[in-house]
């Protein structure tokens, strides 16, 4: 008997007309292409993996570019916002456009207040990047909201604890795992670069595939390898790495 197919998370940020040197930033066309391809994987029941598509941070081309794209094709998407930056922080979503969004029937859940890595935070600075932040956006948009995505992908059993007091059923993090039907409280997420091209997108989700197999390694070696350098020193590095530009502070523009 056929097992249930597992839905593997694929995490976004921006958007752009062109490509660009930024690893985490995805050209329209990239895009396209991939929204695409995750169409006919659904329609596929050859594959094991169905693909789930998420935003983080709320840059204001997921109103511009993604939201067009996934209506045209009836898709559907989780964006993750950074309350705080909304209508506030150049290049980043209002009220108004995250509104629409919403209205539009795409999901929307929280992102912390300022994107700090949660593991940093006291007390009260956690109430306010997990609380402060569900509590704004349901207020200013008239629902629930009852999923997080963590900054950096950093948690500990404090920060998870923290996260099922303010509120919060389940919480995205930014380790690259497939999730059963009836997830738990924590869900994997796998980063989309702009160097997947839509050839390894497509083996990814092929039958009997071992790329997500080969992404744990390595995601279990960066992990070794935060704990050994420390935050600050691998933020640095991840920054060299992934051609951070320079208006862009590392521990906003880091994804995992």
């Amino acid at each position: 008997m056929r097992q249930p197919r597992r839905s593997l998370y694929l995490l976004y940020h921006e958007l752009r007309p062109d490509e660009t040197g930024y690893s985490y930033v995805i050209d329209n066309k990239t895009f396209d292409a991939h929204l695409d391809c995750f169409v006919q994987i659904r329609a596929n029941s050859d594959s094991n993996l169905c693909p789930e598509i998420t935003f983080d941070d709320g840059h204001i081309s997921n109103f511009q570019f993604a939201l067009p794209a996934l209506e045209s094709r009836g898709l559907r998407a989780q964006f993750f916002i950074t309350v705080g930056w909304t209508g506030q922080k150049a290049g980043y979503m209002g009220w108004q456009e995250l509104r629409a969004l919403h209205a539009a029937g795409q999901l929307i859940g929280a992102h912390g207040w300022t994107h700090t890595l949660l593991t940093h935070c006291d007390g009260k600075q956690l109430h306010t990047e997990l609380g402060r932040a569900r509590l704004m956006l349901e207020d200013k948009l008239g629902a629930s909201i009852t999923t997080m995505s963590l900054p950096g992908g950093r948690y500990n059993r404090r920060v998870l604890d923290a996260c099922q007091e303010a509120g919060y059923t389940h919480v995205y993090t930014s380790i690259p795992r497939s999730e059963p039907a009836s997830p738990g409280f924590t869900l994997g997420r796998l980063n989309v670069r702009r160097d997947m091209k839509l050839e390894w997108l497509v083996a990814l989700f092929s039958p009997d595939s071992n790329v997500l197999t080969r992404l744990d390694r390595q995601y279990q070696v960066k992990a070794a390898a935060k704990s050994l350098l420390g935050d600050r020193v691998y933020e640095k590095l991840w920054a060299l790495l992934n051609r951070k530009e320079p208006d862009a502070n590392a521990a906003e523009a880091m994804p995992q």
